[in-house]
């Protein structure tokens, strides 16, 4: 038996790592994971919706959340270890997994080198590009800023892009715990962050060699990763399926979940016996 709860800690690879393991054993399992610059909080409703039928497990990556932040060079191929090192330690040979922005690069980057580990894949406002250089030298300005003006300041420039523009009068809480799990994180470990996403490796060529079910959501009104970087992504990976997640920027999970939950179920309903 697994055990089962939220806040979870578990040591591995020399790492606490802090993660939610909820609903019934034997069931399919569905690993979401995070965004940046965000915690494993932030899929709190899809497991409401998931739990009674499936094993849902929501983890903090390393520097983020509860968990540790280690002392190797963040990078995506080192959460992508860490993703297996946890399935490892659970005792799960396969899963489902569901990545937002950071989180599907790393769903990504994981499906392409240990692809028998994955019985389907969920995509939600994310790309399968490498930063431009204007994207990297955003990202390099974000850690002068923060050096400079603070995490509060970031945590509300950050916001501005983040929600669509009516979330701003309709989803006022949802902003507030965003904001918080921003503010709550280390300043180094944003700044290790910062500089993984930026060194990523693209994921494109691979998108036709993926042969698991996929699932890819993306926020209408997403400007971080918008919906033509999820059409792309559609275009090239086989007999996926697209949906535009309305009222919604780049976290349509936490703006829209009444949508982005309908998609999820009937998705994973579709593929639990695959």
């Amino acid at each position: 038996m697994s055990q089962l709860g939220k806040n979870i800690k578990r040591t591995i690879n020399n790492l606490t790592v802090s993660y939610n393991d909820e609903g019934p054993d034997g069931t399919p399992v569905i690993i979401f994971i995070h965004g940046f610059p965000f915690t494993k909080a932030m899929w709190n409703k899809q497991a409401e919706a998931l739990k009674g039928n499936y094993r849902v497990i929501a983890y903090d990556i390393r520097g983020f959340g509860d968990s540790d932040a280690g002392k190797d060079n963040f990078s995506i191929d080192l959460f992508v270890n860490d993703l297996l090192s946890l399935m490892d330690a659970l005792k799960i040979e396969k899963a489902i997994v569901c990545g937002l922005s950071m989180g599907g690069y790393i769903a990504l980057n994981a499906i392409e080198n240990y692809p028998e580990r994955f019985s389907a894949l969920i995509l939600s406002d994310t790309t399968c590009t490498v930063d431009s250089a204007e994207a990297k030298e955003k990202r390099m300005n974000a850690i002068e800023s923060i050096k400079q003006t603070g995490l509060e300041k970031y945590a509300d420039e950050s916001i501005k892009k983040l929600f669509a523009p009516e979330s701003f009068t309709t989803k006022e809480i949802e902003i507030a715990i965003a904001r918080e799990m921003i503010v709550k994180t280390s300043e180094q470990s944003l700044f290790n962050t910062l500089h993984a996403l930026a060194d990523r490796k693209e994921t494109c060529n691979k998108l036709p060699e993926i042969n698991v079910p996929v699932l890819i959501l993306v926020g209408k009104e997403d400007v971080i990763t918008p919906p033509d970087a999820a059409r792309f992504m559609h275009e090239k990976i086989k007999h996926s399926k697209l949906y535009i997640i309305g009222h919604a920027g780049h976290l349509s999970n936490m703006e829209n979940p009444l949508e982005f939950n309908d998609h999820l179920k009937k998705f994973i309903e579709s593929v639990k016996s695959v």
